[in-house]
């Protein structure tokens, strides 16, 4: 059964912002304190992208094509994601935390999954594929409990 025993980390997060709880109490009546946040600001790509696309002519006509435009909010997406596995990689390997529940959308947590250390992914009990990060902590309380009492009677 997956609880939120006493000291088990939660980290909530979406592309922008992390927000690093832990349980205070037991987990019959869990209590989420706030012990750290992330944020970085990720402005809509047109915001990010100062000129047009690059273009190629043919050498053997007269066509002429244009370049894949990079998607600069994307790719700062990937990387909030990768910088926060390797900071939760810090964070274990100093013995902050033995448990891990992550909740994220189901894309940053593929991200998030795939730069995952081999000693982060041990202590991970739970991944909840919602994004919460918007939510009142004890709103995010009710929804973290009610969602991993479901995972539970699932299984």
């Amino acid at each position: 059964m997956t609880k939120l025993t006493n000291g088990t980390l939660v980290v909530v997060t979406d592309s922008e912002k992390s927000l690093f709880l832990v349980n205070r109490t037991d987990d019959e009546n869990p209590y989420l304190e706030v012990v750290d946040k992330d944020y970085e600001d990720n402005p809509p790509d047109r915001e990010q992208t100062a000129n047009r696309r690059g273009r190629q002519s043919e050498s053997t006509g007269p066509r002429t094509y244009a370049y894949d435009e990079t998607d600069f909010h994307e790719l700062q997406k990937d990387r909030f994601a990768a910088d926060l596995a390797e900071k939760l990689y810090r964070m274990a390997h100093k013995g902050i935390y033995d448990r891990l529940v992550l909740v994220a959308s189901p894309q940053v947590l593929g991200v998030v999954r795939e730069q995952m250390h081999k000693e982060v992914a041990d202590k991970v009990v739970a991944e909840i594929d919602k994004t919460l990060t918007n939510h009142p902590l004890a709103e995010l309380e009710r929804v973290l409990i009610d969602t991993l009492d479901e995972m539970d009677h699932a299984a």
